[in-house]
Order: structure tokens, then C-alpha cells, then sequence
């Protein structure tokens, strides 16, 4: 590996940044004191800062030379509605809320950026380094956008990372196209007639009607989209009745749709609604059929990847990169901003576990996972990846 050596010389300082955030984990939109941490930072490395895109992001603000170019670095900051099972020392001191899919790590990691480029100012143009709220769940990078993330700080392109656990500890990796799915969830009412459950002929039964549906939507992907194209159709959860001797009135069905591709989404949504809404017609019932679309595909972009990978070998090595790496089924709202800006969005090996610290919860070092915990040997590499893919992007004259 070829890491920059002044980030090295760092590394302690960020493991205490990441471990501070990892011990103050704060859910979407209510990032405050990680803001006002991040904020500080940057301020005191003498970073332009603005503050308030989407209501509690960061951006700062890295020029030099006289280039009007610019790159964009994001890392996301909330943690999860979950609690953490680890009792190390740094483990969550807020009950019912973990940084248990590394956001702490992914901030720490730009911060670290942000202090060499601040202080070694080799590069012609202007990096604006994003901290964005509300991954989980809030959608903060549209919000960010909405409030004039692209206007304000014009940019010709954006890339963001994520660590990547069961992938070998700081190896990188990324596709061109597709790399994660759409998020996509439905709440389906099937409204019956309720009875008795001995005189079922005097009802509607919503409970059949809803395994109907059930059964036939699964002809969705099998039948109906095209065995070249890849998507998902979970169902989740089915909840009907309370009383072994009562039809109830209605019954409910929830569950998710994913998909690599916005045309095989619209596609799965309306073959749903038609199959939901004529099955329950079949059988005299009606529907509420609702159907939200929360992350788009993260696609992507073919340039811009291809000079990420440049970039990542240059930094760990040609045998550390996989520049076709399965795509993943998972969302990341990182996907709004690459539909609006040139890009793309890469992982970094997080390891197995092995890792973390005496105390941890003896779980799997998974994302989502009570027992998980970031690479705390992870934050130069990253640091040194996103020093030099600016550096690299906007090269002095």
C-alpha cells in the first residue's frame, strides 16, 4: 500500500474522532452534536464551513490555485434505531441507538481527508467535503440537494464509500452500472366482509383473498419481467384476525421490492397493483393498494469509476482492487446524488471482525448487527484514497 504518510502520522487522532462518534450515535435528522463535531474540525484546520443542507449537514469548503474545478466527497453520519450488545469502551452510551453500519468510521475517514488537504494543498480547484444526515431511512441526500447542495457548491462530479464487512480489511472495490438496488416498500389492506368462522358463507374472507394475492404476485417475477433482469418481491409480513372463531374484516400485506432498474420497477409495481386489485374483485373484496418508493438504483457512472479504480491501485495495489464487484441488493441514498451528478460510490473491506476490541458483543461483525463495529484500520486508507482521488482529479498546473 502506498498511504500518505502525514494521515499515518494521524491515524491515533482519527481512531479517537471515530470511537467519540461510535460512544454518541445519533439517528437521522437528529445528527447535532455529530455535526457540531464535524464542524469544529473543520473549522479549526481552517476550512470554510456551511452548515443546515438538509437541515443538519456539513460541507466544507477546500480551494487552491486557481482552477474553477471541483470534486465532492460525501460520508453519511446518523446511526441506527438499534441497541448495541458491544460493552467495550467506546460502545453506545445512548440505549436504542448504535453506529452498527460504520457511519462513524465513514465520517472519521473524511475528516481525515479533509486535515491533509487542508495542510498539504496539492491540487488545483476546490474540494468540497459533504457530511451528509439521514441515510438511514431519511433520505438526506435528496434533502441536501433540495436545499442547493449542487448550486451552491457546483461540482463535476461526487463519489462517496461505505465499508464493506467480509470483504478483506482495506481492499476496494466497485462496478460500473448498477452496484445497489432500489428500496421500494408495499402496505397492501384487503377489506373483506368478517363472520363467523363457522358460517364462513356469510362472509368475505380477506385471509384467502391476501394468499391469493401472495401466491400470484411471485408470477411477477417469474413470468413477467425478464429472466435477464434481476429483482426481488419479499413479503414480510401478512396480519389478519385476533380470534380462532372470527373471519375478520381485512388483511394486510407488507414487504419489499428490489431492483437494479427503474423500467423493471415500474413494471413490478403496476403488475402488483393490477393482481391485487382483480384478485380481491375475484372474490368480491376490495383493496388499498400503496406502494412507496423510497432509494433508487445507485448506478454508476462508466468514467468516473474507471478513474476511481486508477486511483484505488494506486493507494493499495492492483491485488486489493476487484473493479467488478457483485452488486448488492442492499440501498444507499448516495444513489439520489448520482442521479444528478457524474460519479461513483465504492467499498472498503471491513474485515471479518477480528478487529474489534475485548467486549465486543461475540455476534458477527455485520452492518445492522448489535456486535458490529468499524475498522478502526480502515481510516488511513480511506483518507489516503480520498487525498489522493482529489489530488488525482485536480491536478496542479
Amino acid at each position: 500500500m502506498k498511504l500518505v504518510e502525514p494521515i499515518l502520522a494521524f491515524q491515533s487522532e482519527l481512531r479517537r474522532i471515530r470511537r467519540d462518534l461510535h460512544a454518541h450515535p445519533e439517528l437521522c435528522y437528529e445528527e447535532q452534536r455529530t455535526s457540531d463535531v464535524v464542524a469544529a474540525k473543520l473549522a479549526e484546520w481552517g476550512i470554510p464551513v456551511v452548515r443546515g443542507l438538509g437541515r443538519t449537514g456539513v460541507v466544507g469548503i477546500i480551494r487552491n490555485g486557481t482552477s474553477t474545478r471541483a470534486i465532492g466527497i460525501r460520508a453519511d453520519m446518523d446511526a441506527l434505531p438499534m441497541q448495541e450488545v458491544n460493552t467495550f469502551e467506546h460502545a453506545s452510551r445512548h440505549p436504542g441507538k448504535m453506529h452498527a453500519c460504520g457511519h462513524d468510521g465513514h465520517t472519521a475517514m473524511l475528516l481525515g481527508a479533509a486535515h491533509h488537504l487542508a495542510h498539504n494543498r496539492n491540487f488545483d480547484g476546490t474540494v468540497y467535503v459533504i457530511f451528509q444526515p439521514a441515510e438511514e431511512g431519511g433520505a438526506g441526500a435528496r434533502e441536501m440537494i433540495a436545499d442547493g447542495l449542487f448550486t451552491q457548491f457546483p461540482m463535476e462530479a461526487i463519489y462517496g464509500m461505505h465499508n464493506w464487512p467480509g470483504a478483506a480489511t482495506g481492499t476496494l472495490s466497485v462496478v460500473a452500472g448498477p452496484m445497489m438496488a432500489s428500496s421500494n416498500e408495499f402496505h397492501v389492506t384487503v377489506k373483506g366482509k368478517g363472520a363467523h368462522a363457522a358460517q364462513p358463507h356469510k362472509g368475505i374472507d380477506p385471509v384467502m383473498v391476501a394468499v391469493q394475492i401472495a401466491q400470484s404476485w411471485q408470477t411477477v417475477i417469474t413470468r413477467n419481467k425478464s429472466p435477464l433482469d434481476t429483482a426481488v418481491l419479499s413479503i414480510t409480513q401478512i396480519h389478519a384476525g385476533s380470534a380462532t372463531n372470527v373471519i375478520p374484516d381485512d388483511a394486510s400485506l407488507v414487504g419489499t421490492v428490489r431492483t437494479f432498474t427503474t423500467p423493471v420497477l415500474d413494471l413490478i409495481e403496476e403488475r402488483m397493483r393490477d393482481i391485487a386489485v382483480h384478485t380481491a374483485a375475484a372474490f368480491g373484496a376490495e383493496v388499498d393498494f400503496n406502494f412507496k418508493r423510497n432509494y433508487p438504483p445507485l448506478v454508476n457512472h462508466a468514467k468516473e469509476t474507471a478513474f476511481a479504480v486508477e486511483v484505488m491501485k494506486q493507494v493499495v495495489g492492483a491485488d486489493k482492487v476487484n473493479d467488478n464487484v457483485e452488486p448488492t441488493m442492499g440501498a444507499e441514498d448516495f444513489s439520489f446524488f448520482l442521479q444528478e451528478k457524474a460519479g461513483c460510490y465504492i467499498f472498503i473491506g471491513n474485515g471479518d471482525g477480528d478487529h474489534r476490541d475485548g467486549g465486543h458483543g461475540l455476534g458477527p461483525c455485520v452492518l445492522h448487527n448489535g456486535s458490529y463495529d468499524f475498522n478502526d484500520n480502515l481510516l488511513p486508507i480511506g483518507a489516503s484514497f480520498w487525498v489522493k482521488l482529489a489530488e488525482t482529479s485536480l491536478p496542479l498546473a
